[in-house]
């Protein structure tokens, strides 16, 4: 097997770690670069000694600059920096002749203007939204075997969007009731010094945040509304709960006149029953993130209330893996002629 020459721009955060968790391993990447302005100068194994005796473990991380990643070789980038951020280095990098796969919200929008409305600034790069492609591998397969710019879904996105894909596009509920309510591990906000965030703030709590509108929920709509084919406005309930990772989320809609269950499940089983990463749990099935963390798979089971007529799929993923690093690296296979499952089947 051909070895990529990789880079990792932003290696030093939760997400750039679970990048380097798989890529290290993997048995078709060559890890040629690693970025970090707050770790330049130092070995990957002094900032994360767990990587000691890794391959690659005595790479050093340097600052982001485009044509130093370039010059090491790199044929593709992911980019795990902040929204904001990422366009400018992509444009650049893009420039240079690498593949990008972004996991940050910079090209998971088509609109430019409901980029603006969610993340409070222009777009930073309007000009490449037309090229780039929402790497959900489960319904864009194809379009990432030949893309060059990936824009990696969020994790809330992608524990929301699956369960109800295959729902939407079968007219099986009424899209205007949909509510979603998900709950995420600590480390979905980041690994940076945020009060909030403190042991003692998160440990024996719970609590909503983002509400009403979670910038996550600009992208949600974006891709139930592809999937029903007229404009999708949910509620979504994001809640901070005191794990290091995981999300679950329960989502419910009410169904269409005699939709019956085996309708359920059979759009379900129709859509997933050939994904790498996507196991179908049944009627009566709850997600759960223990069987998830630090895995690239997404569990979605499902159930439904007769007495309001409707149906609560419950989903479970691992939020920096399937929602983040996993599902970015499930896209690399993709690109590359590999099979989704190289370097991810961490059970």
């Amino acid at each position: 097997m051909n070895r990529i020459k990789t880079a990792i721009v932003g290696a030093s955060g939760y997400t750039g770690m679970e990048l380097l968790r798989t890529l290290l391993t993997h048995p078709a990447v060559e890890l040629t670069a690693v970025t970090s302005r707050a770790e330049a100068g130092k070995r990957l194994d002094e900032v994360f000694p767990r990587f000691s005796k890794a391959r690659s473990a005595a790479l050093t991380f340097c600052e982001p600059d485009p044509d130093l990643i370039a010059s090491t070789g790199a044929e593709v980038a992911f980019l795990a920096l902040p929204h904001g951020v990422a366009a400018e280095i992509a444009r650049a990098l893009l420039e240079r002749g690498l593949k990008i796969i972004d996991l940050s919200a910079d090209f998971r929008l088509r609109s430019p203007q409901v980029y603006e409305e969610f993340y409070g600034h222009p777009h930073p790069a309007t000009d490449l939204l037309e090229e780039a492609v929402y790497g959900l591998p489960e319904i864009r397969e194809e379009q990432i075997k030949n893309a060059k710019l990936i824009a990696s879904p969020g994790c809330y996105p992608t524990s929301i969007i699956l369960p109800l894909l295959p729902l939407l596009r079968n007219d099986l509920i009424d899209h205007s009731t949909i509510v979603a309510n998900s709950m995420s591990g600590v480390s979905g906000a980041g690994r940076k010094a945020d009060l909030t965030l403190l042991f003692c703030e998160c440990n024996e709590s719970a609590r909503a945040y983002g509400v009403p509108k979670h910038r996550h929920l600009s992208e949600i709509e974006q891709e139930l509304s592809i999937a029903a084919a007229e404009n999708v406005t949910i509620s979504f309930i994001p809640h901070l709960i005191p794990v290091n990772s995981g999300i679950v989320t329960s989502t419910t809609a009410r169904l269409k006149p005699g939709v019956s269950a085996e309708q359920i499940e059979q759009a379900l089983e129709s859509a997933y029953a050939d994904a790498a990463f996507v196991r179908l749990l049944g009627r009566g099935k709850a997600a759960d993130t223990k069987m998830v963390t630090r895995t690239n798979f997404i569990d979605i089971g499902f159930e439904i209330d007769s007495r309001t007529n409707r149906v609560i799929l419950m989903s479970a993923e691992d939020n920096l893996c399937k929602g983040a690093g996993g599902q970015a690296i499930q896209s690399f296979n993709i690109m590359h002629g590999f099979d989704q499952r190289t370097g991810l089947e961490n059970w």
